[in-house]
């Protein structure tokens, strides 16, 4: 118990770091909106995709949808009703949208988890969640092995959406609306490191349409 204490100091000390660097990198980059800069670190990028590039995207996602898995935490697979898959990491055009990703926040590529992309249609959402890990949970000791915490969540919308299908975050009352092509970044944590609450966020039920975004989550030393 008290090496993976020693372990998961490590790892804070290391976001704490990432986060300072990160961060004054997205405040002082004219493209980046800063949507929320109070308890919760909020920023907005719109047009980071291009519109070939979503469309793209969704065909890929299309080919490697399954029902999407979660963490065996405190809510179950009525949690997240959504398709998910994987992109290959390997694929060119994949790793050209990595580095784009990997240049905003100054960070090599394998720090960055595999883009994963989503497909939500009408009624399907992802309730009320956190997305760092449970330093208390079983999955832990190989989450910390694998590279740690996830510390940034970076999201990119692939369409517009008729009806729902908002990114909202209940603790800091700010609900983003999907728009083609705009990405979302957040911090996970706070600037010593430690876990933020106030990231809980949910993909509201998609009311009309279908709704596509692909998520990156980086950590804060190489994902392996």
């Amino acid at each position: 118990m008290a090496k993976t204490g020693r372990t998961d100091e490590k790892n804070r000390k290391e976001i704490a770091a990432m986060n300072r660097a990160v961060l004054g990198r997205l405040r002082s980059d004219d493209a980046v909106q800063v949507l929320m800069d109070d308890g919760l670190q909020l920023f907005g990028i719109p047009d980071f995709f291009s519109e070939d590039e979503c469309e793209r995207l969704m065909r890929m996602i299309d080919k490697c949808a399954r029902p999407s898995p979660v963490f065996d935490v405190d809510y179950g697979k009525a949690a997240r009703t959504s398709y998910s898959g994987d992109l290959d990491p390997l694929d060119p055009f994949v790793r050209t949208l990595h580095r784009r990703m990997d240049d905003l926040m100054g960070v090599e590529e394998n720090w960055g988890e595999t883009m994963q992309g989503q497909r939500y249609a009408v009624g399907q959402e992802f309730k009320a969640h956190h997305d760092w890990f449970d330093t208390g949970a079983p999955y832990w000791k190989g989450e910390v092995a694998l590279g740690g915490q996830r510390a940034w969540t970076l999201m990119v919308y692939l369409n517009d959406v008729e009806a729902g299908g908002a990114t909202e975050f209940p603790k800091a009352q700010i609900a983003i609306p999907p728009q083609q092509g705009t990405l979302v970044a957040w911090s996970n944590a706070k600037d010593d490191g430690r876990v933020n609450m106030d990231t809980l966020h949910a993909g509201t039920p998609v009311i009309a349409g279908v709704k596509y975004v692909v998520t990156r989550w980086y950590r804060a030393r190489p994902w392996y």
